[in-house]
This record gives C-alpha cells, structure tokens and sequence, in this order.
C-alpha cells in the first residue's frame, strides 16, 4: 500500500503550491478533454452494453470469435493502434478516401480525437461489463421469464440493477482510459490537444515544474467519478446483501 502511494505523496510534496498557475492554453486542453471525454463515454456505453451482453449470453465458437475481436485492441499498445487508426481513417487509408469523397476527416479534429478514445476504452469497458452481466443469476431471469416479462423488460428491470455495480466499475474504468488516452491521441488525433498531450508538450518545453498544475487537474478530471462509482457499487452490493 505504501508503494502505491509514493508517487501521490511525492506530488503532494513538490507541487509549488504558491505559485499554482496553468500554462498558455491549458484551459483549452481541459476543456477538450472533458466535453469530448464525455461525448466518448457515451458512444462506448451505447456500443459497449449490447455488446457485453451478447458476450455473456453467446457460447460456442461465436463467444470465443468475440473475445477475441475485444482483446486484440485491447492487447494492442496504443502507439501501435494510433499507427493502425492512421492507416485505416488516415487521408490515404481505404477508409480515409471514402471519407474524403464525402469531404470528412479523421485526422488531427474534434471526430479523430473521439474515436481515439473510444479506441482506447470501448475494449476495457466491454470487458469489464460482460462480466458484470456474467454474474447475474439464470434463475432470476428464468423466473422472470416463467412470470412472462419479455426479454427487454427481464433486460431492464433484472439485469441491469443486478448488473449495476459492476458496470460502474466499467463506466469509470472507461472513463480514466478516454481522458487519460495518450499514446493512441498522440498519433491519430494531436490536434485538438487535451490534458495529457498537454502535459507532455509542457514538460518538453518549460520543463517538470510547468505541468504539476495540470497534472492535478487531470487527476480533479479523471478520479472524482471512480471515487462515487466506487462507493455506490459497495453500498448497492450490501444493500443487496441484506435484501
């Protein structure tokens, strides 16, 4: 435990707190980070759901494919994927030309930079959400079933709460890795610039002391969320406990 808290100590004890100051245009990289971050989680939470509970459910080869389509990007290191996201959705990819006769990017702009994020997260999310639907009992859903509640209302009203905490868990997960996304961001999408590249043009230029204002606010940014997912998963999970 107290080596995981070296490094945060450490910050605590060398951040110049009299002199707390952001750098030129380090509003705009939160800014960026945030309200794209959140455009982010939402399309991995729309995409990521149906497709984690299709992977608790599928058996057989079609289970196994589908794992291995999610932990390919997953295992993937994000420069290598920024690489491919360039290749694939770059000006002379196949998908960037179909792109272009539309008159569309998807490099270095708003679009690139939310589908850098989403790259970056949508695996972990799925991940960790078919989990979650994993742990949901059959037999809940089966009574259910039995009582005729259809297969949306069971989805809803028995596999989501049951679900729930678990898919905070997720939720916040994905959410660390959109806004923390660097090396995938770095490559595919540098421009509009956000907290972490911020940080890295930061310290090549000014040095480590220009970037412990904006390291803070990217741990405000990113830690605040888990935090509160954290404690209301532990308190739905005892909460079911005592029903």
């Amino acid at each position: 435990m107290v080596l995981l808290c070296i490094p945060f100590m450490t910050l605590v004890s060398v951040t110049p707190w009299r002199h707390l100051q952001l750098a030129w245009r380090d509003d705009n990289a939160i800014a960026v980070s945030m309200g794209l971050g959140i455009l982010a989680l939402a399309i991995i939470i729309i995409i990521g759901i149906p497709v984690a509970w299709w992977l608790s459910q599928a058996t057989g080869r079609r289970r196994i494919i589908g794992e291995l389509l999610v932990m390919i990007p997953l295992l993937t290191p994000p420069l290598a994927m920024g690489i491919l996201l360039v290749s694939a959705f770059g000006p002379y990819g196949v998908f960037g030309r179909w792109l272009s006769l539309l008159g569309a990017t998807l490099v270095n702009n708003p679009a690139a930079f939310v589908l850098a994020q989403v790259y970056g997260a949508l695996p972990y999310f799925i991940v960790v959400a078919r989990s979650a639907f994993a742990t949901v009992p059959k037999n809940i859903l089966e009574a259910g079933q039995t009582l005729g509640a259809s297969g949306w209302n069971r989805f809803r009203f028995l596999t989501l709460p049951l679900a729930l905490p678990g898919l905070a868990s997720a939720t916040t997960l994905a959410w660390v890795r959109a806004v923390g996304e660097f090396g995938i961001v770095m490559i595919f999408a540098y421009f509009p610039q956000g907290i972490p590249v911020k940080l890295y043009t930061n310290l090549q230029n000014d040095g480590v002391d220009a970037v412990y204002t904006l390291l803070w606010m990217l741990l405000i940014v990113t830690l605040p969320l888990p935090m509160v997912c954290f404690v209301l998963g532990k308190r739905a999970a005892k909460e079911r406990k005592q029903v």
